[in-house]
């Protein structure tokens, strides 16, 4: 079988996965749920556009930036690809469980075959996962990741990003927000929006920094959500 067409059956099998769940957020969207990541989708949105966002889109090379960190560490922040799953992997267990609690809002320790597939298979369009890699010892680190995945509009996204707990100060989380913000910038986004745990301190400093607006969710005072504008190109 062509390696496309098992490519794409594997991205249908994770779509048919996909947890919906209603209730009453602003602006009549329905809150989709995709493994642990959840974005914001039109009410209208189909499983036909569902699956039409997880065709994959050539590797956009133009988004690779190679960097120096103020520490003088040479960093290169890329988009993923499928074969970043062990590094991905490693990278989410080698996390905190702070650092986890803050991503997941759970105690998972490792992703699930299904949940590593879906974020190391993004389609570099509608959802889009930027890394910040190092190398060590001769082999390439994965030390942070930021993604967003955009309602079918393509108007809004939702972010999320993590720092490994020893790379955090350090520079790379501003760099890789610096960088998804171009990207969604670039492809048209609008607004970029998140939610962030009201004791999360670093990263609402981060948000802060670049913009975002903060305010505290009406149905959870433990949560912060936090939007800009991205304004034009």
């Amino acid at each position: 079988m062509p390696f496309q067409l098992v490519e794409f059956l594997e991205l249908l099998q994770v779509a048919q996965h996909l947890e919906v769940r209603r209730h009453a957020p602003a602006q009549g969207v329905q809150r989709v749920a995709v493994l642990q990541h959840r974005y914001d989708a039109p009410a209208s949105s189909s499983p036909g556009s569902l699956l039409d966002s997880l065709r994959l889109q050539p590797y956009p090379s133009h988004l690779v930036q190679r960097l120096t960190l103020g520490d003088g560490t040479a960093v290169t922040i890329r988009p993923i690809r499928p074969e970043d799953e062990g590094i991905e992997q490693e990278f989410v267990r080698n996390l905190s469980d702070e650092s986890r609690y803050y991503r997941f809002r759970d105690a998972v320790r490792e992703l699930s075959p299904r949940m590593l597939s879906h974020f190391t298979r993004v389609d570099y369009d509608r959802h889009l996962a930027l890394i910040a890699v190092s190398e060590r010892d001769g082999r390439e680190i994965q030390i942070g990741v930021a993604r967003y995945v955009a309602a079918d509009d393509r108007q809004r996204c939702e972010f999320a990003i993590v720092i490994a707990d020893d790379w955090q100060r350090k520079g790379p989380g501003a760099r890789l927000m610096q960088a998804l913000m171009a990207a969604a910038r670039a492809a048209g986004i609008r607004e970029m929006y998140g939610e962030v745990l009201a004791s999360n301190h670093k990263m609402l400093q981060l948000t802060a920094r670049f913009g975002f607006r903060a305010r505290f969710d009406e149905s959870d005072p433990r949560v912060m959500q936090v939007e800009t504008t991205l304004g034009q190109t």
